[in-house]
């Protein structure tokens, strides 16, 4: 009997027990979308404040342009290296040493130009320019114009700063024709070819500042140089660029005039296009020097660089310059073999160990060691193929 009572009280309170539970359910759903309203209506009140706030620093001549203070802000970026060097040329920097430590700036100037500067620090705590300059960014058909202090597009090398470089130093022949690498004031037009195949033109104007130039007085250009690169890909896992330049330094009063021929060529190789953990490149220049009385100079190089695994490269160039006259920034005649070793940890951290024979200078073999590291701090942009 009791059992029946039991089971009658519990079918008889079922329906309220549903109709309670069911109460509370739509309570709590109640909640939630009014919850959701106010957190709605919050965020839509700050983002009309942003949009307040932003529209307060909007200037008649802005013409509906709006920006704040940090938009002009360039980009910063600082290169920190430094260097160890074991030699037997005592005219050379050897020990321990500050490398050539670079600070860079960078910037849209507005739609219509960009902006760069590299300031350049070495051991010897004297600080250069190595590069300012502004160029267009919206000219179109394939045009860039750059005005300013520039490393010169002629051949391969001498366009990367020197923290790009596979090895510690130049080339035997830029430092005998180039002065190590040629920058100059001037004016620089570039022409991409809407091809599938790269090909790119610059001709360039300049002062004539640095060698093989003169720092000529005269109104007129000192330097001229017209550079040809073309370029593209084979297949899914090589790629190659090649071209000829030519750098025309007139001498000033009672100096002789120099042109510089050049010819370089790169080619590069990495599983399915992707570097990341296996590549190889190929690189070499050959550079022809020629003055006024025709004596001439003769360099070339030829360097090969395989990445084994992530993060570790190892090198080997070889090369050699033939003078026939003293122009050069230093007297160089001989033959050059390098070994290096380097360990890159991350794309901003890179240790290099290089080996060196040096036949280039008369009386002595010069066994040369070094040992470099090279830091990149902030933002820095991707460097040229």
């Amino acid at each position: 009997m009791r059992s029946l009572v039991a089971a009658a009280c519990i079918g008889a309170l079922a329906p309220l027990a549903a109709h309670a539970q069911s109460a509370a359910d739509i309570q709590s759903l109640r909640d939630e979308i009014q919850q959701l309203r106010t957190q709605y209506e919050a965020r839509i009140k700050a983002l009309e404040a942003k949009l307040d706030a932003a529209q307060q620093v909007v200037t008649p001549a802005q013409a509906g342009v709006t920006s704040s203070g940090n938009g002009f802000n360039p980009a910063l970026s600082l290169i920190l290296s430094g260097l160890y060097s074991h030699s037997r040329d005592p005219s050379k920097n050897r020990g321990f040493s500050v490398g050539e430590s670079e600070l860079g700036l960078s910037a849209n100037v507005d739609p219509w130009f960009s902006g760069f500067a590299a300031i350049s620090f070495d051991a010897d705590n004297n600080a250069s320019v190595e590069e300012a300059y502004v160029q267009t960014t919206s000219l179109g058909n394939g045009l860039t114009v750059k005005a300013g202090r520039f490393f010169s597009s002629i051949g391969y090398l001498n366009s990367q700063h020197s923290h790009v470089w596979d090895f510690v130093d130049a080339p035997l022949a830029y430092q005998a024709m180039l002065g190590e690498q040629f920058a100059d004031d001037g004016l620089q037009v570039a022409w991409l070819a809407p091809t599938d195949t790269f090909i790119e033109v610059r001709g360039e104007v300049g002062r004539g500042r640095p060698f093989p130039g003169t720092n000529t007085s005269r109104n007129g250009p000192g330097a001229t140089a017209l550079s040809f690169h073309s370029g593209g890909d084979i297949g899914d896992n090589s790629s190659w660029r090649a071209g000829l330049s030519v750098l025309d330094a007139r001498g000033d009063a009672g100096a002789s005039s120099t042109r510089v021929y050049v010819a370089d060529g790169v080619w590069k190789w990495a599983p399915n296009g992707n570097a990341t953990r296996t590549n190889f490149k190929l690189q070499g220049e050959y550079l022809r020097s020629v003055n006024d009385d025709r004596a001439t100079q003769n360099g070339w190089y030829t360097q090969a660089v395989y990445q084994f695994m992530r993060g570790w490269r190892v090198g080997f160039r070889t090369e050699r310059v033939n003078s026939t006259l003293d122009a050069g920034a230093i007297p160089l005649d001989g033959r050059k073999n390098s070994l290096m070793l380097d360990w890159s940890p991350s794309e901003f951290s890179r240790i290099r160990l290089q080996y060196a024979q040096d036949n280039s200078r008369p009386g002595f073999t010069d066994g040369q060691w070094f040992l470099q590291y090279m830091m990149s701090l902030g933002a820095h942009g991707a460097h040229a193929f």
